[in-house]
């Protein structure tokens, strides 16, 4: 059975930092490109980063870029957003998501396995 685990999210002030977690267990993860997502209340859910499977290449969302880091530890199947300079903007669930192919990676019709959702909020 294949689970993604995540952790981290909370509260944070504007201008501050959050390191969001995902384990993932029942799966091949080094086969597997890694996303994240969020969704804002009402909305669907949009496509954040991807980090691909041996983490040579990433793709922002322009609205994170520079400000979110996407990482992974394929000793661990483990994949993180570190995110910094955090706006009210920002708040949402995020949700770690899992693919093997890689075609279009912003499509969240595209991924097999996701994670449970971490909530995000932002104070301003």
């Amino acid at each position: 059975q294949v689970q993604l685990v995540q952790s981290g999210g909370g509260l944070v002030q504007a201008g501050g930092s959050l390191r969001l977690s995902c384990t993932a267990s029942g799966l091949d993860f080094s086969r597997n490109h890694m996303a994240w997502f969020r969704q804002f209340p009402g909305k669907e859910r949009e496509f954040v980063g991807v980090i691909s499977r041996r983490a040579g290449y990433s793709q922002y969302a322009q609205s994170v870029k520079d400000r979110f880091t996407i990482s992974r530890d394929n000793t661990e199947n483990m994949v993180f957003l570190q995110m910094n300079s955090l706006n009210a903007e920002d708040t949402a669930v995020y949700y770690c998501a899992a693919r093997v192919s890689f075609g279009d990676y912003r499509s969240v019709k595209e991924y097999d396995y996701w994670g449970q959702g971490t909530q995000v909020t932002v104070s301003s």
